[in-house]
């Protein structure tokens, strides 16, 4: 009998983690093509959108935010740096996103599980605005008086044209989730680690904030709206516990004590030391 059983166990662990692996991937591609195809269901209310637009931009200016032409400004001090921020907005939001995942998957199970359900939340919520609330970025709006920097200096990731852009709603503005994820990413890696510099993970979202605002793709309230609905999420969402075990044990924590030739067998309770036992005894 034990020949039959004996070789199929050590199996078992490596087949169940890959199971999980593929069930992850399947739910982040499914609900990723469910948010991208959303979007696009509000890329022809232009008008809309444009109306939305100039009443965001008169809400900044009745509460006296800073108009985001002086970040504008910055940039466009030299070629390089404006190129540089195109740069980081169009290629450092899915990577260091998915990158941030990855790690959270392999080295903290538990954190991976609270951030993928944090960002969910976000994500959907951002959704349901975007539908509700089709917002024109500034670089589309006259009143702003700002240039669209990737259309000039390049690298963009949108047609000139809106209504030309079959894969991108570019009237999804608010709220920003590149601001959003990059917070969350800050916030999941402190949370996740314990080195002295953890908090510099903030320059991720500080940087993120400077470049969607200098790009004239997202408002100061777009980040704001953000920042809001990510607060919510973490309140609605459980943290992990500091002391969780399944942190330390890799992403299949129930394998590795499976195919722990030392461990406990299943359903008997795990035997006492020696010093234990002698201690009883006494």
């Amino acid at each position: 009998m034990s020949s039959h059983t004996t070789p199929a166990e050590p199996a078992a662990g490596p087949r169940a983690a890959r199971r999980r692996l593929i069930r992850e991937l399947l739910l982040v591609a499914g609900f990723f093509a469910v948010y991208k195809a959303g979007r696009l269901l509000s890329t022809d209310r232009t008008e809309e959108a444009f109306r939305n637009a100039g009443r965001i931009w008169d809400a900044e200016r009745a509460l006296h935010l800073p108009g985001e032409g002086i970040l504008q400004r910055l940039l466009l001090h030299g070629d390089a740096l404006v190129t540089t921020a195109n740069t980081y907005y169009a290629g450092v939001h899915f990577p260091a996103t998915a990158l941030f995942l990855i790690w959270l998957y392999v080295r903290r199970p538990a954190h991976y599980l609270w951030t993928r359900r944090v960002l969910a939340a976000l994500t959907a919520a951002a959704l349901v605005l975007h539908l509700a609330f089709p917002l024109a970025p500034p670089r589309l709006l006259d009143a702003a008086q700002l240039i669209d920097t990737a259309q000039v200096y390049g690298p963009s990731v949108y047609r000139a044209a809106p209504a030309e852009d079959t894969l991108a709603n570019q009237f999804a503005a608010m709220p920003s989730l590149h601001f959003g994820w990059a917070l969350m990413l800050a916030l999941g890696m402190i949370a996740a680690t314990s080195s002295r510099w953890r908090l510099l993970w903030l320059l991720h979202p500080l940087l993120t904030l400077i470049v969607i605002v200098g790009t004239a793709n997202h408002y100061w309230l777009d980040a704001v709206v953000a920042a809001v609905l990510l607060g919510a999420a973490l309140l609605l969402v459980p943290r992990p516990r500091d002391d969780d075990p399944d942190d330390d044990a890799g992403p299949d924590p129930e394998a590795a004590r499976e195919n722990d030739p030392d461990g406990p067998v299943r359903g008997l309770p795990r035997p006492r030391s020696a010093d234990a036992a002698v201690g009883a005894g006494q």
